[in-house]
């Protein structure tokens, strides 16, 4: 069997715009000879719809999709289709939705597989919306027995989980224990660095395990927080790959199921380059599904915002991004040439906004009220924020998207500022840690010099005060990166951290100040998701609470 891997980035919510590519692919793909085109997980609404999915009206439009597929279908006498939708499941009890997978052929809907397993750890909450299956099914479809299951479906493998099987239910095993002669999985897996190895073998092992052929076609593109990385791939029997599609866009291939794979191993996504192609699709993606085109940096000197403006030239063009630096009579003047010959380099347009009369002009306004205090970071945090309405003014005047600049080891632990360095609408490296901060730059850098020597070799500074290092308040930051790992990525206890041969004092400083600075990190703008676990949406901590440590 030919089968086309449609491997493409919807939109979330945009039924016709989606519906109008999965018609574009069927035209192209049916000339091709293909006996099947398979389309991601919920492909029509894109993944993840989030609480669009409670609008009755949404649901409708959804159905008229389907119904529309089923009338062109009849042109395409050769081709079936498969693709993913949420659909009523006519059932009196439950959410009364599910998420499905319909099966298309000659204007007939031959199949709906709901999906079984439903998760809802880190990012994913389908149970909010969903009811799973009852049960799961092969379908006859031109000489072959089709098990369809849907992402998360194949991930209660218990080869994989050996200890921690989150499902009393393996799908794929029903589907093969029933004669299923073509497994196919249709998914929105998002990104974090690392996992495509483990989608692979994890692919790889089904068609080992059950000597049946595997397709796996995955989303791509970015939505909101999450990243999606494509790396759609089908195995022979033996498990050997037949293809791997690309990362990071969209790719249509037609691929001859009954064929043998090549056997070898698998080269994973080298871990830096991942991350770059992820953070360079996600901030693109965002700006372009939001109705953005152009965005605004503030660049210090330092070395986040020389990344956060490389990273958006990556995405959006040099001619769509400007560069303002803001400098107060704490910058040194190496901070200003550094964000200049940045610029040069980046080939953006450039702007010196100095900040040293407004920030007189605040500090004249609350002299009475501050007298006979010792000045603080209340003072410092005054720079920071002019400097985020600065830059929300040149959004709000030209229509820029505002990108913060902060990384996830200041986030963690509060070295940032409320409506300042926090302002925007899209905090770009949010979820990279300082030490993978510096990898990236060099990453950058392998070429040519495009993030200046200076701005990576210079020691961090927020530049708020004289002589101020961020190490004058934060541990060395590969000590700091080390705990927060363990903290936030791994879930351990301060008592499992210090067995690690950490330091305990440092290792309770940094754990409560990660749990006391929670109230900002609910205020932060949207940040890209690369690691395993991000702030945000996929970690939902209470801010009003009292911990034990």
């Amino acid at each position: 069997m030919k089968v086309t891997i449609a491997q493409l980035n919807p939109i979330v919510g945009d039924i016709k715009g989606n519906l109008q590519k999965a018609k574009e692919v069927l035209a192209e793909s049916s000339t091709a000879g293909a006996d099947l085109i398979v389309f991601p997980e919920l492909f029509l609404v894109g993944y993840p719809p989030k609480d669009l999915l409670e609008r009755a009206w949404f649901i409708q439009k959804v159905d008229q999709a389907i119904n529309a597929l089923v009338q062109m279908s009849v042109d395409y006498q050769e081709t079936g289709i498969l693709i993913g939708a949420p659909l009523p499941t006519g059932r009196d009890t439950g959410k009364g939705l599910a998420n499905t997978a319909v099966l298309i052929y000659r204007g007939e809907v031959l199949l709906v597989q709901q999906k079984s397993l439903l998760p809802t750890y880190d990012v994913f909450d389908e149970a909010r919306h969903f009811d799973p299956a009852v049960e799961t099914q092969v379908v006859s479809f031109k000489g072959e027995q089709l098990g369809i299951s849907i992402c998360e479906d194949a991930w209660n493998d218990p080869d994989f989980w050996p200890e921690q099987m989150l499902y009393d239910d393996d799908p794929i095993q029903k589907l093969a224990d029933q004669g299923a002669t073509l497994l196919i999985n249709i998914s929105a897996s998002p990104f974090h660095h690392g996992k495509d190895e483990l989608r692979y073998n994890l692919i790889r092992n089904h068609a080992r395990k059950h000597h049946v052929p595997f397709a796996f076609v995955n989303q791509v593109g970015g939505n909101d927080d999450l990243i999606f990385d494509g790396g759609s791939m089908c195995f022979d029997g033996e498990g050997n790959p037949i293809i791997v599609a690309p990362f990071f866009k969209e790719h249509i291939q037609t691929v001859d199921m009954s064929k043998m794979g090549a056997p070898g191993s698998y080269r994973p996504y080298e871990k830096i380059e991942a991350v770059y192609q992820a953070l360079v699709l996600g901030l693109g993606d965002y700006l372009r599904k939001c109705g953005f085109n152009q965005a605004v940096v503030g660049l210090s000197g330092g070395i986040d915002s020389a990344l956060t403006a490389t990273l958006a030239v990556a995405a959006l063009g040099k001619e769509n991004v400007l560069g303002i630096t803001m400098p107060s009579h704490f910058s040194s003047g190496g901070s200003v040439e550094d964000s200049r010959q940045l610029a040069q380099n980046l080939g953006i347009q450039f702007k010196v906004i100095p900040i040293a009369p407004i920030y007189q002009a605040y500090l004249g306004t609350l002299t009475g009220d501050f007298q006979g205090k010792e000045a603080n970071e209340t003072e410092e945090n005054i720079q920071a924020r002019i400097r985020g309405n600065i830059l929300m003014a040149f959004s709000n005047k030209f229509g820029y998207l505002a990108l913060s600049t902060g990384n996830k080891s200041e986030l963690a632990v509060g070295y940032c500022t409320l409506y300042g360095d926090m302002s925007g609408g899209l905090s770009v490296i949010s979820d990279v840690p300082k030490t993978m901060v510096y990898e990236l730059a060099e990453y950058v850098n392998r070429v040519k010099e495009t993030i200046p020597h200076n701005t990576i070799a210079k020691a961090p500074s927020a530049e708020l005060r004289p002589d101020q290092t961020d190490q004058d308040t934060l541990p060395p930051y590969p000590v700091l990166d080390k705990i927060l790992y363990y903290y936030i990525e791994e879930g351990y206890s301060q008592e499992e951290i210090i067995k690690l041969g950490m330091e305990p004092e440092t290792v309770t400083w940094v754990i409560r100040t990660v749990d006391r600075n929670e109230y900002k990190r609910k205020q932060a703008a949207p940040g890209l998701k690369v690691t395993s676990k991000a702030f945000g949406v996929g970690r939902r901590m209470p801010v009003a609470k009292r911990m034990e440590y």
